[in-house]
């Protein structure tokens, strides 16, 4: 096993859709990103249509074995909330919600969160909550629905029911600062560098000093901490990961651009650093028997290149 790495500076996003997707057990992936990558830090997934895919009717046993296997590690998870929430298709609406007019539907949101925070609250590797992932991002995904409104009323209702645990929320752009209600505890910020739009990689005009001008904003508005939720470690291309060839990945994520992604990200000053691709790393580890991706990854953030 590699030493564990210090949450105060890295976490790592997990998601079980994003497994199943590539074709890797779930259960296998957490316990190597545990037990072998030697994190710590987790954001986890709530996804809606996981947990009741009937109405009232809840299942959170694929939820609950993640958490499980954390805290037995001696590790601490922030827990996403709500309907959208990282992965595509981004929202993870239920089907029968869709069939529910709009008042009905934002009503069943807000019993599914109570839910899932009455049920989570006293479990004490969650350390945090992020709420709505970009929740205000109607542009990206498949079934978007902002409502800023509903939003409120879904920060008022977690911060009534789990006071004592920090609201994470995160900007909806790459420049965004949070300027109307709600304003979180904890403000979250993506950091992507090789982006793929309209047929073309190019690279993100976001420099570090951006997202340091960024991160004294909210600071003097709000007074708030600010991280990185969300450091681009995992290819963007023109389909599907799983779907490019290992040269067509290389494009947007080969290991020197790791290495440059996570010094770039570092520079900004804001831990600690939630990497965005473990399952890719399992993946091309496994799957393709490349080592040098994880490698790339872990010389990185111990400062070994």
């Amino acid at each position: 096993m590699n030493h564990i790495i210090d949450p105060r500076q890295y976490g790592v996003s997990f998601s079980v859709k994003q497994c199943r997707s590539f074709g890797i057990d779930p259960k296998e992936t957490l316990e190597w990103l545990l037990n072998e990558a030697g994190f710590r830090r987790f954001r986890l997934m709530s996804y809606w249509n996981e947990h009741e895919k009937q109405p009232g009717a809840y299942d959170y046993s694929e939820l609950d074995w993640q958490v499980a296997a954390i805290i037995k590690a001696g590790g601490e998870i922030s827990l996403c909330l709500g309907a959208r929430q990282p992965r595509w298709p981004e929202n993870h609406w239920p089907q029968w919600a869709w069939r529910l007019n709009k008042a009905e539907r934002s009503q069943a949101l807000i019993d599914y969160v109570r839910e899932t925070v009455k049920r989570c609250k006293n479990k004490s590797g969650i350390t945090s909550y992020q709420l709505e992932n970009e929740a205000l991002l109607g542009r990206f995904g498949e079934r978007s629905e902002v409502d800023r409104r509903r939003l409120r009323q879904e920060f008022s209702l977690v911060k009534s029911l789990d006071p004592g645990r920090p609201l994470i929320m995160t900007t909806s752009t790459s420049w965004g600062i949070p300027l109307k209600q709600p304003i979180p505890d904890i403000v979250g910020f993506s950091f992507y560098h090789t982006l793929y739009r309209h047929g073309a990689y190019r690279t993100s005009q976001f420099y570090p000093w951006v997202h340091r001008l960024r991160k004294r904003l909210i600071k003097v508005i709000h007074k708030k901490p600010v991280f990185i939720h969300e450091l681009q470690l995992e290819p963007w291309g023109p389909a599907a990961i799983w779907d490019m060839a290992v040269e067509e990945q290389n494009k947007s994520m080969s290991t020197a651009q790791i290495q440059i992604n996570i010094r770039l990200a570092k520079s900004i000053k804001v831990p600690p650093i939630d990497l965005w691709g473990g399952e890719w790393w399992y993946w091309r580890l496994t799957k393709h028997t490349d080592p040098t991706i994880w490698q790339a990854v872990h010389q990185a953030i111990t400062n070994k290149y």
